[in-house]
């Protein structure tokens, strides 16, 4: 990557910013994160920007502006609704399974009169 510079971003970055970035790693880190979300299907931030290359859609995004670096835990988690779409459909699942395994079950009772034949048939060929 030659244009923007990592210093051009760190400079974007510091704009505004009570904490500096002073770690190319944190730019390299912010785009890597950035470039996976819009993988997973996040809609892009900048306008008018054609390049289909996600990383390279992050680095237009930083270059622009639109993503701060935050210490950890102070952070937004983006798309927090589809992970809990997720969860429950799995939970909705897992219920109406348990639910049709319930009903295909057979009394206890029938079962162990069932295993009293067995013991019973077992006696009567040994003699």
């Amino acid at each position: 990557m030659l244009k923007p510079s990592y210093a051009q971003l760190m400079d974007v970055l510091n704009k505004g910013s009570k904490e500096n970035v002073t770690s190319r790693y944190s730019v390299v880190i912010a785009a890597a994160k950035r470039a996976r979300q819009l993988i997973d299907g996040d809609e892009p931030m900048v306008f008018g920007y054609t390049e289909d290359k996600p990383l390279s859609t992050a680095v237009a995004e930083i270059e622009k502006g639109k993503i701060k670096i935050v210490p950890v835990g102070e952070g937004t988690v983006l798309n927090l609704h589809k992970d809990q779409d997720i969860e429950e459909e799995i939970l909705n699942e897992l219920k109406k399974e348990a639910k049709e395994t319930e009903e295909e079950k057979v009394p206890t009772s029938f079962e162990e009169n069932e295993a009293e034949v067995e013991v019973a048939e077992d006696e009567i060929t040994e003699e």
